[in-house]
């Protein structure tokens, strides 16, 4: 049975002449304290008779609200029941002191987007915090409780996503900025929806324990409420010609856009790398002549982490040795980078009268030519592409990973636009 009571040691005694009053919770041969709000000064003490380190409370006021917060602790231990035993002694604590209090929605996304950008899941904390801002922009708040994300307000924050409206931002002189911000489309939507239900999945995850019994968090609006169906994407692929005019495109030297049109080539010769990967990765990533990583979308997804080894093709040399551990000196983040690609991009698409091209476009024209040019099976294009494959996670127990297979598509998908060069 875990125990509670009230302790006031001496060596807590503080300069101004005064000592917190701290709740003890005993537990599993453990203890742990939970300060009050009491501060006593020396005529509200006396020494313990027993224990020359303790304090014992004489003022009787004292006594009576110290002894009323003991008595609801040990009713709260008493409700757990036989629950009891399930506990730690730091969960005990928490259990106690957080029953009645109510959850900051923005708070915990606060937390949770800086734990992102900690282990360097950059991306998805600028997706969580475009919703965080979404938010304090539709509540005209910045403390949002996790009740006040229900039903009808996932109706209500979505026909504001669809609306005309003006929000407001701190420019890098701390002075607020207010923008016009166009109506979002159907995408857009369901990426806000997909994405706050991606952060209450997680303030479920951490507030709640079912082994316990215990649910701070019992509501699921997302259950009745219906996120609007992601629209089909539209092709993201492009064929052998146009491939061909932006490899033989000349922009400008130290341009966006010769920037754009090397990382899209070498994207292409390299089984469709990510942006990401390129700008993570350095020399010591270079081994016998392959580049070998672990992606960053998929490495949390997979239990080989998202390993994977890339043969570098002549046609991709000159370009690792001109990227490969550059561009983390060259941008501040990965960000900057995406950035800086999307403008290379478009000025490129401009010089060569092409329309829309993006940077990803090379991992989707790969995979394309692969399935449909090539003839390899789907199975080896998702190898090659490093897909999270969920349906196949035990087979992948049993079977090693074979490398050449991959080399086998890279040779075969490059071989086409070798032959149309030499058409």
């Amino acid at each position: 049975m875990a125990t509670v009571d009230a302790k006031i040691y001496v060596h807590h005694y503080k300069n101004d002449g005064t000592c917190n009053v701290k709740i003890r919770i005993y537990h599993k041969n453990q203890q742990r304290f939970i300060e009050t709000t009491h501060f006593l000064c020396d005529k509200q003490l006396k020494r313990h008779p027993e224990n020359k380190r303790e304090f014992l409370i004489k003022d009787q006021f004292v006594k009576t609200l110290i002894n009323s917060e003991l008595d609801s602790y040990r009713l709260a231990i008493s409700n757990l029941g036989p629950k009891l035993h399930l506990f730690s002694a730091d969960e005990l604590k928490r259990y106690l002191t957080r029953t009645d209090e109510r959850i900051d929605f923005i708070a915990f996304c606060t937390e949770f987007i800086a734990y992102l950008e900690e282990v360097g899941r950059s991306k998805s904390a600028a997706n969580y915090r475009t919703v965080k801002n979404s938010l304090i922009d539709f509540f005209g708040k910045e403390k949002i409780f996790i009740e006040e994300i229900n039903y009808d307000m996932l109706g209500d924050w979505e026909h504001y996503l669809r609306s005309k409206r003006v929000i407001t931002r701190l420019n890098q002189f701390k002075k607020p900025i207010s923008t016009f911000q166009h109506p979002l489309k159907g995408a857009s939507v369901h990426n806000y929806m997909r994405d706050l239900r991606g952060l209450f999945n997680h303030a479920r995850k951490k507030y709640n324990r079912k082994s316990l019994g215990l649910l701070r968090i019992e509501h699921y609006p997302f259950d009745e409420y219906k996120i609007v169906g992601a629209p089909l994407t539209r092709k993201r692929n492009t064929d052998i010609d146009t491939l061909k005019l932006i490899r033989d495109s000349n922009p400008l030297p130290e341009s966006r856009a010769e920037l754009a049109r090397d990382l899209f080539m070498l994207s292409f010769y390299m089984c469709g790398i990510n942006a990401v990967d390129i700008f993570k990765v350095d020399k010591s990533n270079i081994v016998g002549g392959r580049l070998e990583y672990n992606r960053s979308k998929t490495k949390d997804k997979r239990k080989d982490n998202a390993f994977i080894s890339i043969k570098i093709v002549p046609q991709a040399k000159p370009l690792i040795n001109k990227y490969v551990g550059s561009l983390c000196q060259r941008y501040s983040n990965i960000g900057s980078l995406n950035k800086a690609l999307s403008a290379g991009m478009r000025e490129l698409c401009k010089q060569l009268d092409i329309n829309g091209i993006t940077y990803y476009w090379a991992r989707h024209t790969v995979g394309n030519l692969a399935r449909n040019k090539c003839r390899m099976s789907k199975d080896d294009v998702a190898l090659a592409l490093n897909h999270v494959d969920r349906e196949r996670r035990i087979t992948d127990i049993y079977v090693d990973k074979d490398w050449s297979i991959i080399d086998e598509l890279q040779e075969k998908v490059i071989q086409l636009l070798i032959e149309e060069k030499e058409d």
